[in-house]
């Protein structure tokens, strides 16, 4: 433990060296991080789909780097510190956990999530679901949505109702688009999508890291293609449609 709390002792002097001394280090504000910030929790998701420990450990630095960075400018700012930001956090979740600091039973993960929904209407929110950042994807903020509307009982009671519900939104979806109108198949093409995304929840699957798994697969066969159009001294613009298939169909042969 106490080589931990060196390792985070460490780190906060060293933001102070660089806030005092660094010309780039002292620019920097709440605004100018936000990008970065973002930036780097996504290479943090790369890292945990491609299951490099390696990079994931060096992400999870970097991230913490801007953590401690916005505490720091919050102590600048006098409105608050690392430790008081710990504090709230440690407070937090001693009162989220009932059943672990105080008497409150539980049978299972599920009923966690639901005390969890229920202390957090007591603390004043008014909505069970303002705790979903406007600002998130919108694959995993349907997720979101649907697991804190899940909290309330408000899904389906089982997984084959909430399949016909896709079929009927992709009924729905085949007539707007028979329709012609663009704006009506839109937003049934949503509703289809949000439907999908609930049938994932029921099914336990992450549908963000579910299509980005696809997309990296994709990404690799469609460079396989490139490379064996190279190797053939042609052009993809030249090649037929079913020859680039047939090269696809020869990457998934290989497990690519």
């Amino acid at each position: 433990m106490q080589e931990k709390l060196d390792a985070f002792a460490r780190i906060l002097n060293i933001m102070d060296e660089l806030r005092e001394q660094c010309p780039w280090d002292k620019k920097q504000t709440l605004e100018t991080l936000r990008p970065l910030t973002i930036e780097e929790t996504y290479e943090l998701s790369d890292a945990i789909l491609k299951g490099d420990m390696k990079n994931l450990k060096e992400e999870l630095g970097d991230l913490l780097l801007h953590l401690v960075f916005y505490a720091k400018i919050g102590e600048e700012k006098g409105e608050f510190n690392m430790a008081q930001v710990i504090n709230d956090l440690c407070e937090k979740l001693i009162y989220r956990h009932p059943h672990i600091y105080s008497d409150v039973k539980v049978n299972n993960e599920e009923d966690v999530k639901k005390n969890w929904e229920q202390l957090k209407m007591r603390e004043g929110k008014k909505s069970v679901l303002s705790g979903v950042p406007n600002g998130l994807p919108s694959l995993i903020k349907a997720y979101r949505i649907q697991d804190k509307a899940a909290q309330v009982k408000f899904e389906w009671e089982n997984i084959e109702d909430v399949w016909k519900k896709v079929e009927e939104e992709q009924a729905e979806l085949l007539e707007a688009v028979s329709s012609g109108s663009h704006e009506k198949t839109e937003e049934e093409f949503g509703d289809l999508l949000f439907a999908l995304v609930n049938y994932s929840r029921f099914l336990k699957i992450d549908a963000e890291a579910a299509l980005e798994r696809t997309n990296i697969k994709f990404i690799r066969r469609f460079k396989f293609i490139e490379e064996k159009a190279e190797a053939m001294n042609k052009s993809l613009n030249d090649m037929t449609l079913g020859e680039m298939d047939a090269i696809w169909n020869e990457a998934k042969t290989k497990g690519l």
